[in-house]
């Protein structure tokens, strides 16, 4: 049976996906965001105040849409991997990866026995429709794509050895702790720090994994874009308000008390 991830067929075709962070923590504002035509959408796990709960609604919000979900989890363990996996989560992005190993410990908590190390529970699980995808053990392997997050200098220097982990199926780099592993904290627009970014890109699009990334700055999106990247996120839905709601009060109100978001700031979360 073929696997249920169109967006990991995307990649794998090369055909670029835009995508929306996710950060407001809301399924509500997750079906919103899920019916405005984005590929994808980053449900985020690190950085915003989601738990296991918040994850399983948004998941269910945006299923009925074209929109895909994307997962990050908080760090690679194991047994949230597999909760995340068993509630449906088929996309799972997994921040600081700096080494090979590392991946190949996220490859294997993401697959059945005996090719990994993954719980077998899926019976009572959305993942398989509580039992309705009879299929489901048999294909559940292959549905996943894991994505590692690179972000530090000590990753940069494994980058070839992290593409070339069977399993990892794209590389997403993150550039607001590549630049404070840089020296260049709160400045991922530094020439130094764009100049390894797009050097990391053209690695990973060399190895034949996806390479994505993050950036609220549209000339540097298309700019990934244009380097081969498959995955990019072009905004953030608390900074897509926050900005507006500022513009807004700004509009009616005078000069508003805070300073807005700068394009620096925007490409760098």
């Amino acid at each position: 049976m073929p696997s249920h991830n169109s967006f990991k067929a995307a990649l794998a075709a090369k055909q670029p996906q835009v995508g929306l962070w996710l950060s407001m923590a809301d399924a509500y504002m997750a079906e919103v965001s899920a019916s405005t035509g984005f590929d994808w959408l980053l449900i985020d796990g690190e950085h915003a105040p989601n738990d296991l709960h918040s994850t399983l609604a948004a998941l269910q919000a945006v299923a009925p849409h074209k929109a895909q979900p994307v997962v990050r989890a908080v760090q690679g363990d194991t047994a949230l991997i597999k909760q995340l996996l068993d509630i449906g989560a088929k996309t799972l992005l997994v921040p600081m990866v700096d080494t090979a190993d590392q991946a190949r410990q996220l490859v294997s908590a993401t697959r059945y026995p005996p090719q990994g190390i993954r719980g077998v529970g899926s019976a009572v699980a959305r993942a398989s429709q509580w039992s309705a995808r009879s299929d489901y053990l048999d294909v559940a392997d292959d549905e996943v794509c894991l994505l590692v997050q690179v972000e530090t200098v000590t990753a940069l220097a494994h980058l070839e050895e992290i593409c070339a982990v069977d399993g990892v199926h794209g590389v997403f780099i993150g550039p607001a702790d590549l630049a404070a592993s840089m020296g260049f904290r709160g400045r991922p627009g530094h020439p130094e720090v764009q100049a390894a970014i797009e050097a990391a890109m053209r690695t990973i699009v060399a190895s034949g994994k996806a390479a994505g990334t993050l950036t609220s700055d549209r000339a540097l999106a298309r700019r990934y874009l244009e380097l081969g990247c498959t995955f990019v996120a072009v905004g953030v839905d608390v900074l897509l308000y926050a900005n507006a709601a500022r513009q807004l009060a700004a509009d009616f109100l005078g000069t508003p008390t805070t300073t807005p978001i700068s394009a620096e700031v925007r490409g760098a979360y």
